[in-house]
């Protein structure tokens, strides 16, 4: 394990997940939304965001978490392994209250890009039924050749995680 591209609705644990592994693996972590986003909330324009994964995949060892779907095939072409942080829609929301009452709005440099407004609620309240499955479907056509592994909770993340063997 390389090469890691983690995704998953908001909330789910994935940059939790991505520091961890990046740890146990000694591998650099990137959370995109780090690199999406600037300390005012302006959006890198999309092609400079796309230019940036490419350099980031043209590395030899990184653990990357991020949906972004427009990039995505980016990342998918270039890992040997997927983990999708599959957990439920309320786990999810769960997690975002959390992560706001824990760390509160703003950037905090460890991947907590945390602004929860309406949008936001939307997207993960709809996940399951609409990102989902197109995630899945880009998993399976930009990543055959990768190591998919589908957490379904935090708990599984945990024991998974556990098993990874240091690098």
């Amino acid at each position: 394990m390389n090469k890691v591209s983690i995704v998953g609705c908001s909330g789910s644990g994935k940059s939790h997940l991505a520091r961890l592994l990046a740890e146990r693996l000694n591998a650099p972590v990137t959370h995109l939304d780090a690199v999406f986003y600037d300390d005012d909330w302006n959006e890198l324009p999309k092609e400079k965001f796309a230019q940036r994964q490419q350099e980031l995949v043209a590395q030899p060892r990184w653990v990357i978490d991020g949906n972004y779907n427009s990039t995505l095939p980016i990342r998918l072409a270039a890992c040997d392994t997927v983990v999708l942080m599959d957990v439920s829609t309320l786990a999810c929301l769960r997690g975002l209250l959390g992560r706001q009452l824990r760390h509160g709005s703003g950037h905090k440099g460890n991947g907590v890009h945390n602004r929860i407004h309406w949008g936001l609620i939307k997207y993960v309240l709809g996940y399951r039924r609409s990102m989902r499955p197109r995630v899945l479907a880009k998993v399976h056509e930009h990543a055959p050749h990768a190591q998919v592994v589908v957490l379904t909770s935090r708990r599984g993340a945990q024991r998974w995680l556990a098993q990874v063997t240091p690098g």
